[in-house]
């Protein structure tokens, strides 16, 4: 079978780059072109464009890249009509893949989307475009099967969390070899993970770094995003308590001790590694007034949002500074707040679901067309 892939930001590389395994498993014969990244084009197939190219962050970042961004929906529906695939699976991405999905569905082509946006904390009303648009849904957090059968009567496949694979699947690493290998030294790590796109590591690496005065017993350690370039992240490396590694976040994760963590898929993977951690974030004013207008959600960590409480803290905008930073991260410092962070992480794996999820997905993708 011919399958076409359209995920558009680092988290979606990785869901996309195990979803490509499992299918290939499923289907030796498989053809697969797709929008992604690093890890997508290393497992296979052909990459059309590296999502290094499609993220924007915010209202109004969109709009001064709107040429751009409907030169690459132009530009995707050509490749598609050129592969002619079986099926089109989109990768959350909802901006641009919801566009794609209504225009390849008039086609009469089959159309798939694995991890669902996430229309139940804003454009609720989306769900009138994907019982038109979409033939299938896989869904990844356990409310959203609940969200979308009761409240919308529209069936979807709850297939678990696929971080927890691309977590038990990963090379194990020693934690001397790590730091011998990086420079670290003996220090307990604080890992600093701003996001992947620039616009937020721009914004949020000053703030995070600010406390490093604050803790010169740890050593904080920035997560380099793959998609950037090291010039972006240098002008923040003039502290010798501040250490820089690029495209390794899980094993950083796994030897880190706590996190200064950007809101995103990162804030559930520092979880799933067990790692204590304060949510971050701050956008452009512009941005925040009109998102805060518009969510209607409590939370804005996936953490939060899926236990439906605060297990971690989250400072946003006016709240993210240097004061509340310092505060909370000597909170979790602390072994009995750590203790109790930790036993809500254990309760949080056991909601996602267990393990399989790529598997489960590619096995309903592959019968659906059989």
């Amino acid at each position: 079978m011919k399958y076409y892939i359209i995920a558009g930001e680092a988290s979606g590389d990785l869901h996309g780059s195990n979803l490509m395994k499992a299918l290939y498993q499923k289907d030796p014969n498989a053809e697969i072109r797709f929008w992604g990244g690093d890890l997508m084009q290393k497992t296979g197939g052909t990459l059309v464009k590296h999502y290094r190219e499609l993220a924007f962050m915010g209202f109004i970042e969109v709009i001064f890249n709107l040429k751009t961004i409907l030169n690459n929906i132009k530009s995707c529906k050509t490749d598609i009509l050129a592969f002619q695939p079986d099926v089109i699976v989109f990768i959350d991405y909802p901006g641009f893949n919801m566009r794609i999905a209504e225009w390849a569905k008039a086609l009469g082509m089959k159309t798939h989307y694995y991890i669902s946006p996430q229309i139940w904390a804003w454009k609720e009303n989306r769900i009138k475009a994907i019982k038109r648009d979409v033939d299938k849904m896989y869904v990844i957090l356990p409310f959203e099967k609940d969200f979308y059968e009761t409240k919308h009567h529209f069936p979807v496949d709850f297939v678990g969390h696929p971080l927890i694979d691309a977590i038990q699947n990963r090379t194990t690493i020693e934690a001397a070899e790590f730091r011998k290998e990086n420079d670290l030294d003996d220090k307990p790590i604080i890992a600093i993970l701003p996001g992947s796109r620039k616009q937020e590591i721009t914004k949020m690496l000053e703030v995070m770094l600010s406390v490093v005065a604050d803790f010169p017993e740890y050593q904080f350690v920035i997560a380099g995003a793959p998609s950037q370039e090291f010039s972006l992240y240098a002008p923040f490396l003039n502290n010798k308590n501040v250490r820089f590694i690029s495209n390794k976040t899980y094993d950083l994760l796994s030897v880190s001790y706590a996190a200064l963590v950007t809101s995103g898929t990162a804030t559930l993977e520092t979880a799933l590694f067990k790692v204590p951690e304060v949510v971050c974030y701050k956008g452009s004013w512009v941005s925040y007034q009109i998102a805060k207008r518009i969510v209607t959600l409590k939370y804005i960590s996936l953490v939060n949002l899926i236990m439906d409480r605060e297990v971690v803290t989250e400072l946003i905008q006016e709240d993210c500074n240097s004061k509340r930073i310092k505060a909370e991260l000597q909170k979790l410092l602390d072994p009995i707040n750590r203790n109790q962070v930790l036993a809500q992480y254990d309760l949080l794996e056991a909601k996602l679901g267990g393990s399989g999820a790529s598997e489960k997905t590619a096995t309903l993708i592959t019968n659906y067309h059989s």
